[in-house]
């Protein structure tokens, strides 16, 4: 088994920042996937709320709990223990006041050994940034496309198009980092935009379909491997298409089982010839 490789760390993530290396940043959900991360070396790993679809098989992010991003979270952090873990706040977790934000955001640190939490939105969230960094929490903030707001957004389109949108996002990724926002991610918004709030920045840009001048870049697993059946993003580079490979594996399993062609001598096990006769005499007996 590979080293177990040093705890990544804020400090480890701005000194990359500051020697402009690129950060990397995935998104996944459960143990097997944080495993493969993990061996990878992934310098951030966020438990999206984005599990909803992928995972729940629900239409969007709503119906997402806490205790469902806890359970998930937990698992990701059993597979991926040097990771920059951070749990993301799912719909109604956080906006209704500064206290559900902090002890929503505490669950994930206590729960499931987060290293930070995420949460949508920018000025109008800017009190919970505050009172979660005031407990001591790591916040990293997510503008442009917020899933958990796609109907106010008109849905899943590209953010900040015109003048006016972008320096909207603009204003709030520097009202996020005076907060006291750790990071923050950028989701289908135009790389002009991306570079300026870049420029501007001295936390980490994460960029999601939002080119390649920000501080990292973030893919979602299920969207790099094909395990997403209802659409691929246009921004997700597919790495491998396993979904493929997993649904000609079971096609190929139905037709062995229905073949007699599994399972294989060699994939069962018997009894010694002795023992089996012992069985029958004593079977025998209950019936004499």
């Amino acid at each position: 088994m590979a080293e177990q490789r040093k705890k990544v760390t804020l400090p480890v993530l701005f000194d990359k920042m500051a020697k402009n290396t690129p950060l990397t940043m995935v998104t996944c959900y459960d143990y097997p996937m944080a495993y493969l991360v993990e061996q990878a070396g992934i310098d951030i790993v966020l438990v999206g709320d984005s599990l909803g679809m992928t995972i729940l098989g629900f239409d969007s992010t709503l119906p997402v709990t806490m205790n469902d991003m806890i359970r998930h979270a937990q698992a990701v952090r059993r597979g991926t223990p040097s990771g920059w873990l951070i749990g993301d706040m799912p719909y109604m977790s956080y906006q209704a006041s500064d206290e559900s934000a902090v002890l929503n955001a505490g669950r994930f640190m206590a729960e499931a050994a987060c290293d930070g939490i995420k949460l949508e939105g920018g000025v109008e969230v800017c009190s919970r940034v505050r009172a979660i960094v005031a407990a001591g929490i790591p916040v990293m903030g997510h503008l442009g496309l917020t899933p958990q707001s796609v109907s106010s957004l008109g849905g899943f389109r590209l953010q900040g198009k015109s003048g006016k949108q972008a320096k909207k996002i603009v204003d709030d990724a520097k009202a996020l980092e005076d907060a006291g926002a750790m990071a923050i991610l950028l989701e289908l918004v135009p790389d002009q935009v991306c570079q300026i709030i870049t420029e501007r920045s001295k936390v980490p840009i994460i960029s999601l379909g939002s080119g390649p001048n920000a501080h990292g870049q973030l893919l979602i697993f299920h969207d790099m491997f094909g395990l997403y059946p209802r659409f691929t993003p246009k921004m997700a580079k597919q790495y491998g298409n396993a979904g493929k490979v997993i649904a000609d594996g079971l096609k190929e399993y139905v037709n062995e089982v229905t073949s007699k062609a599994f399972p294989e001598p060699e994939r069962y096990f018997g009894i010694k010839e002795e023992e089996l006769a012992e069985l029958k005499r004593l079977i025998a007996e209950d019936n004499a």
